[in-house]
């Protein structure tokens, strides 16, 4: 059954403005969004580090750098972009406003990588439903800007 993964995509989705919130408070205590970007992702890496040694999960770093394009570990990037711009935005909109924009953002994305099964995902064409869906996904942005 798919509920322990919507209850796990559930629970990132409840922690993301958490995260955003705490790292927003942390960027004001040392100073900026970057050094708060930077510790978090250090955390984060120790955190990581600690969940592969005490599962002992290999890393094979040599075989997986010889072996992707370059592109592959761009995600890493991607992170830091978004915990940056979460610590300047928390206090610009407030939690709600940057979460449904991030959210209609990640529709319109999502849709647009199905749409073209690009990036491992399986090809789903964007139909009236889904276009629907994303379209009240936008109007919730402006009932929750209020």
């Amino acid at each position: 059954m798919k509920w322990p993964f919507l209850l796990m995509a559930l629970t990132a989705g409840i922690l993301i403005p958490v995260q955003a919130g705490v790292n927003s408070l942390l960027g004001k205590a040392v100073g900026g969004a970057e050094a708060a970007a930077f510790i978090s992702f250090a955390v984060g890496t120790v955190v990581l580090a600690a969940y592969l040694l005490v599962f002992r999960i290999s890393l094979p770093l040599g075989e997986i750098v010889s072996s992707s394009p370059w592109w592959y570990w761009t995600g890493g990037a991607f992170g830091a972009f978004f915990v940056a711009a979460s610590v300047i935005l928390v206090p610009k909109l407030g939690a709600g406003v940057m979460m449904s924009v991030i959210v209609a953002g990640q529709i319109a994305a999502s849709l647009a990588l199905d749409h073209f099964g690009v990036l491992g995902y399986p090809a789903r064409p964007l139909d009236l439903q889904r276009a629907i869906g994303a379209a009240l996904v936008v109007a919730g942005v402006f009932f929750v800007r209020g």
